[in-house]
């Protein structure tokens, strides 16, 4: 079987089905009427966006903003407060308690101490995560003061993402980051003093400027550091990048490493992880306590949970549809200073669909219980994608039986290359944001 090994503009990692190209702003209605209809026999999560960012990463293709001021910053501030308002009250949401909640961005970790503490205030006027076996908040090493380390802990958070990215200060430089390593290692035991029960570092195999020696060099500084988990990405390029515009606009060749070569990264740093004693939890996770840490944003939302997205331009999924809110500035501020909910636009999945969402995403965990999908869905996975799953036991990618479904640690490395064999017919091959 075919597979690239350069790495192209496009997405290549997958986190939802169906494609988010096939999300229509003609839909919302939809997504209305799932607001307004009883809640589902769900989990129920709850996902802020906080957009802002000293810089614009060059591999980054979120939704933020690094040009905003104060004023702008409480702008937004009021407008989520006021979003969090609005939904607290559809009656899709229902009196399910939160199972987790997710600080995501950008930079979450922008915002001062004074700022999230006035937010979460605002926030508890209508919502609580009291109840929420997870609230996950994630930081940029260069935005934490040991003040607001621990006014997040005190907030509730169980578990801190430490956007690491790499440990040596020039491919953190060459890439746009706007921390360097003196700031990660000052922050550390700040970190490690709050007593989060959590602490997720994140690593990217591949970025630019990567050689063997700084790999290896920052793989052995994280295991030396003792994060409860790790989490490795293999640098990609979406089309909304600094690297991508620049290899389109002026063509130039990708300045990225390619496939194979991020993988022997990865497929190293597992190796020495797991000597370290980590286990593997997903095909970007490993864990040094698996008694002790879960994921539950993660494997929740695998398994068909319901996401409230708030803030600009996030997705979230609701009775059966899926979302994603309005994406530009004033648009999103000004439809919630109006009173409105900002859906920007929408789709309705089929029960096939939804089989295929959870089963890929599912399968990023490195096995597959085909039994939970003839309960859950009446389908018999091995028999309804035989051809795929024999052609990846053939290359060595998974081995198969009827009790279980489980990746090699080839197959591991590549899942999300594996999975677009799953999709319908008319889905393959399309754009996918």
């Amino acid at each position: 079987m075919a597979e690239a090994t350069k790495t192209e503009v496009g997405s290549y990692f997958v986190s939802n089905y169906p494609p988010f190209s096939q999300w229509k702003a003609e839909n919302v209605d939809e997504l209305k009427s799932a607001l307004a209809a009883p809640p589902a026999e769900v989990p129920l999560g709850l996902y802020l966006h906080i957009p802002f960012c000293r810089k614009r990463c060059k591999f980054c293709y979120f939704k933020v903003f690094t040009d905003k001021n104060a004023p702008e910053v409480e702008r937004y501030l009021a407008a989520l407060s006021r979003e969090i308002e609005l939904v607290s009250q559809v009656p899709a949401m229902g009196d399910r308690p939160f199972r987790f909640v997710y600080f995501g961005g950008g930079t979450p970790s922008f915002l001062s101490e004074k700022q999230l503490r006035r937010l979460v205030d605002r926030l508890e006027a209508n919502i609580s995560w009291d109840k929420a076996e997870e609230v996950t908040f994630e930081c940029e090493p260069g935005t934490l003061s040991e003040p607001k380390v621990h006014a997040l802990r005190d907030l509730g958070v169980t578990r801190l993402s430490l956007g690491v990215e790499h440990f040596d200060d020039e491919v953190l430089r060459d890439n746009g980051r706007a921390h360097e390593s003196a700031e990660i290692f000052r922050a550390w035991p700040w970190i490690k003093a709050a007593g989060f029960p959590n602490v997720n570092i994140d690593l990217i195999a591949g970025m630019v400027g990567e050689t063997d020696d700084k790999w290896q060099a920052a793989v052995r500084q994280a295991i030396d550091m003792e994060p409860d988990s790790v989490t490795i990405y293999q640098m990609e390029l979406p089309f909304n990048t600094v690297y991508s515009q620049d290899i389109l606009g002026n063509k130039i060749e990708t300045p990225v490493a390619d496939w194979p070569q991020k993988r022997a990264w990865v497929d190293w740093a597992y190796d020495q992880f797991l000597a370290a004693g980590y286990s593997v939890s997903s095909a970007y996770t490993l864990v040094r306590d698996s008694s002790k840490v879960n994921f539950s944003y993660r494997d929740n939302l695998w398994r068909g949970s319901d996401l409230l997205a708030t803030g600009i331009a996030s997705f979230g999924h609701i009775s059966g549809v899926h979302y994603q809110n309005l994406p530009e500035w004033d648009q999103y501020c000004g439809s919630l200073e109006a009173g409105e909910l900002p859906l920007g636009r929408a789709l309705r999945i089929t029960p096939h669909q939804a089989l295929v969402r959870e089963l890929i995403l599912q399968l990023k965990h490195g096995s597959l219980n085909p039994a939970y999908f003839q309960q859950k869905f009446g389908v018999d996975i091995l028999a309804e994608w035989r051809e795929a799953w024999d052609d990846y036991a053939e290359a060595g990618y998974a081995s198969l039986s009827p009790e279980r479904i489980e990746l090699t640690r080839a197959g591991l490395l590549r899942v999300d290359g594996l999975l677009p064999a799953f999709f319908e017919p008319e889905h393959r091959g399309v754009r996918y944001t």
